[in-house]
């Protein structure tokens, strides 16, 4: 579990006194804590759940990354940047522009999607299927393109 091994890697960046790395570890184990108590949750969550979590940080930081460097706000923005970079670790490899298009054009032949109205179908698929390998955005983006 996903869990196990953030504990194992904040033990280890506490003895190496990785300051950044240290931050963005305990922000993941936090956040699935809190996906583990969450209502309705087990006790364990499944992998999906912690992709999501993971995904969600990395959005987090993204969006705050972006608030701060518009705000010329260059300390905030490193410390967002470097928690992004430990979360990214233990996401799954993810995939390019072209990869997410080529999928999107199959899932679409397959639903016989013809228009943006459609678009809802695509994205069901698309989502459960690219879960950790694209963010939500970019699979929107595409779908739009492709569907005009």
């Amino acid at each position: 579990m996903l869990i196990e091994t953030i504990d194992q890697d904040i033990k280890k960046a506490m003895l190496a006194k990785e300051e950044a790395r240290l931050r963005g570890l305990r922000a993941i184990k936090s956040a699935l804590l809190l996906a583990r108590t969450e209502k309705g949750a087990s006790e364990n969550i499944s992998e999906e759940t912690e992709l999501k979590v993971l995904q969600k940080l990395i959005k987090q930081r993204k969006e705050s990354a972006e608030i701060y460097q518009s705000q010329n706000r260059d300390d905030l923005y490193r410390i967002e940047k470097e928690e992004m970079q430990v979360i990214e670790v233990y996401l799954p490899q993810q995939m390019g522009r072209e990869e997410i298009a080529a999928y999107l054009q199959e899932v679409i032949k397959k639903t016989g999607a013809t228009s943006v109205k459609d678009m809802g179908k695509i994205m069901g698929t698309a989502n459960k299927e690219l879960a950790g390998k694209a963010d939500g955005k970019t699979i929107s983006e595409i779908v739009k393109q492709l569907l005009q």
